[in-house]
Formats: C-alpha cells, structure tokens, sequence
C-alpha cells in the first residue's frame, strides 16, 4: 500500500512522495530514535509519551519491535514538527514518523465511538492522554512511559496484570470485544507469545463472542492467526484457540482433526491433532510463516482419507487431500499467490523424504535443489520429532547437501535446443522430453561432455524421430 512521504522545502512548503510501508521498516527501531521524537514534541508545547506494546515490552525486559507514541498534538501539528511523516490514519490521528529510514507511529490522543460493525468506530474524537488509555483493549497495552525518567503511567492496573502475566481487557470486556471481534484473536496471540494465562472474565466474553469471527475480514484474520503462529507459543496459542471456541469458526479444517488416530508404530503420540500441536510446539518465534502453516496443514487430508482393515489405519491419498483442503483455506483466508504456491508445495512434498535413500541420483539432485529446500527439509525434521523421533532421511539429506557440489544440482547443460535443431531434429514437444533425459543422465553421471550428450541423443531419439516423419 503506498502512503505519501512528506519533505518539508526551506519555504515551509512540502513536496510529496510516494512509499511502502516494507521500505519504511527496512530499518529497525530504536528506543533513543522514539525518545528524540517524544522531546521534539514536548519542546513545541505538547504532551507526549511511548505506549502500549513497547512499554510492555521494556517492563518485561525484551527488545521492542517497534515504538509507537501519543501526544496532544494534532495530526496536521505532528506533521508540521517532523521533516518526513506518512499519514497512514489521518482520520484517526494516526501519522508515522519517519527517522533513520523506520516509522514510528505517532497518534493524537483520541476516544472513539458507535462501532456499529464490531471492527471500526465510525466517530472519532480527540482527547487526553487518560482518556486515549481507556479506550486500549488490554491492560498490558496501556501504559504510558516517559523515555528520559523511565516512569510509567498507568491507570489500568496494567502493571500488576504484567506481574501476575494476565490478558484483561481494559473495563468490561463484552465492550471491548464488540467494538472489535478481532481483539479476541489478539488476546489469543499475546497470551501464546508472552505465556500469559487470559483472565476468566475475558475468556468468557470470548467464548460468547466467538462466532461474531465471522464479521471480521480475511486478511484481519489471517494476520493474526499467522503472528499466533510465528511469534512464539504456537501450540498454546492454537490450544486457546480451540478451548475460546475460535477455532472451529475460524478453522474448521484444522479443528477436524481432533480425535483422528493413528498408527501408533508410525505416530506413537497420538491423534492427528496432537501431532500437529508438538509439531508447533518445536517451531520458534521467527519461524517462516509459510513453514508454519504449512505444519498447521499438512495432514488436513487425514481427517476425510483415514480408513482401518484388519491390516491397520490407513490415510490413502492423503497428501493429495491435504494439498486440496490447505488450498481452500488459504483462498478463503486471501494469501498471496506467493505464499499460497510454497505453502502447497510444502505439502505436496512433505512425504516423498521416505523415498529419499531409494531415489536414483537424478531424482535426488532434482529434489534437493527444490526451490524453499530449506523449508522443506525443516518441514521435515519437524514432522519426524513430532511423531516417531527418527531423523535418518533428515540427516541423509543433509550429508548429501554437503557432499555434491553446486555443480552437482545444477550442472551446466550440455545439449541446447539449437543443438538439437543442428542434428536434425524438429522443434517440438519432443525437445523438453529430450533435454530433460539429458539432463538425467548427466545427473546421473552416464554422461560428461556436450560430445557424449550428442551421441546420446542420436541413439536414442534421431531414428525414432526420423522414423516418425
């Protein structure tokens, strides 16, 4: 999305520019740069103080992502102090400050009002600082810290709540939930991320609210859902998930496989649901987030394929059904085409491991020069660890990683299509069939030289092509 980047010239005028949000955040935070901002805008006559997530964050004592601010001063006022802003949420009084090439998010004091559709309110009004507090959704959020003196303002007991590691809303949370569903999938997400435990009156209010998910967008959910996956506690975080009764309504395929067992010589942990959740369990916070759905649904399929004979539990076919069901979630859930082509492609493959010791040199190579292989091999390991706990195809893949050379994956080619041509051959379907049986051999050292390449080719396709003409 592209905001406007604004250059305050010598004349007091501003020129405009367009930016990313990705190219704002190339930079990372630091907690001086958020200082400076605050005294810049005390300096002009104006409250201001960092909030929320980073205060949380210093109190706990870990390294803020990010550093957001509030003040007194209006959005057009923080625009007229600071060389280069983006005005992200102007309406809401929201601008970003641009220093050391990273935002920080800097807003007006502000009460809101009338959330008529539970994601958004629709009238907005500047206020005080005590006033801005109140509105917050937890109460670890809303503190307010001077930089220089390090003191900390809270009026919600957000402090006592940090000691005592407790998501509370701010004031009554069937308010806090009905002016926007999604804060019910972000209590979810800070108490997994922070190991908190979410105080009863708040996960009440999320049970009765659960199904109000459904007037959140996709994209909102997906967000979410994706940092419960990636920020650490995954397993916790899809367990509150699936006790606030916010699963099933947001993932009904994955709440499927609850109870579906298997067999024990192979998955000695349990159902499929228990082995996705040690699965989450191994992933730490950073991890891709195409891994981690990819781990969320690679066995979706074995909740419609398992089947039992007197020979055992059987889940025919279900990669392929995985593939099909992960693809309808992550269409519904709007991922980009990027994300959506690994993600499958993690799924498709996880299974072929099994084979990886059996497979001729060509098929090896191939498979390891995958593109994303170290998802794959990651995807992998986890799947092993979170079942049956052996590793050997894991590590055969790896020894093979470092024994064959760069040019051992992709050797340069030996035959072109043009040579092909030279040689008499038409253009045609035929030449992939023919370059890529090339390639075969040489993969599988049958073939050295562009020389050997020639005559290979000539045996085996110049009299049948001549032939079929």
């Amino acid at each position: 999305m592209w905001g406007i980047l604004r250059h305050q010239t010598g004349k007091g005028q501003e020129r405009q520019m367009p930016m990313t949000h990705m190219e704002a955040q190339e930079k990372t935070a630091s907690f001086e740069t958020a200082a400076c901002i605050v005294r810049r805008l005390r300096q002009a006559g104006y409250e201001a103080y960092l909030v929320g997530g980073c205060v949380r964050d210093l109190l706990l004592k870990k390294s803020p992502l990010d550093y957001d601010i509030v003040t007194s001063a209006r959005p057009e006022e923080i625009q007229s102090i600071f060389f280069r802003t983006v005005p992200v949420g102007i309406r809401f009084g929201v601008i970003l400050v641009i220093e050391d090439d990273h935002p920080y998010e800097v807003a007006t004091f502000r009460t809101e009002d009338d959330y008529t559709d539970g994601r958004r309110p629709s009238r907005v009004a500047f206020s005080s600082a005590r006033e801005d507090i109140l509105r917050r959704d937890f109460t670890i959020n809303g503190l307010l810290m001077d930089p220089d003196t390090r003191e900390v303002i809270d009026y919600v007991n957000g402090r006592a709540d940090i000691k005592r590691r407790v998501i509370q809303t701010v004031g009554d949370p069937q308010q806090r939930f009905s002016e926007d569903y999604l804060r019910m999938l972000r209590a979810v997400r800070f108490a997994a991320a922070l190991n908190f435990r979410i105080a009863p009156q708040t996960f009440a209010a999320i049970r009765q609210h659960a199904h109000a998910i459904e007037y959140i967008s996709a994209e909102r959910i997906r967000e979410e859902l994706t940092r419960i996956l990636t920020q650490g506690g995954a397993r916790y975080g899809l367990e509150l998930l699936n006790d606030t009764g916010l699963l099933s309504l947001a993932l009904p395929e994955v709440d499927a496989l609850r109870g579906v067992e298997q067999p024990p010589q192979f998955h000695p942990e349990g159902d499929v649901w228990e082995h996705t959740l040690r699965m989450l369990a191994l992933m730490p916070a950073g991890a891709d987030e195409r891994l981690a759905w990819a781990v969320l649904m690679h066995d979706l399929g074995k909740a419609s394929t398992r089947s039992e004979d007197e020979s055992g539990v059987h889940f025919y076919g279900h990669v392929r059904k995985s593939e099909e069901t992960a693809e309808a979630v992550i269409r519904r859930l709007r991922f980009s085409r990027d994300a959506m082509d690994t993600i499958l492609e993690l799924i498709r493959h996880h299974m072929v491991f099994m084979n990886v010791p059996q497979m001729r040199p060509s098929r090896l190579k191939r498979f390891l020069r995958m593109d994303n292989f170290d998802l794959h091999l990651e995807l992998h390991r986890l799947d092993c660890l979170g079942s049956h706990g052996f590793l050997d195809n894991y590590e055969f893949c790896r020894t093979k990683l470092t024994e064959f050379a760069k040019d051992d994956l992709r050797p340069p080619r030996l035959i072109s299509g043009d040579d092909l041509i030279e040689m008499g051959l038409k253009p045609g379907p035929l030449f992939s069939k023919i370059l890529r049986s090339v390639e075969d051999a040489q993969l599988n050292g049958e073939i050295t030289t562009s020389q050997n390449a020639k005559k290979w080719v000539s045996e085996r396709y110049l009299y049948t092509a001549h032939g079929n003409s």
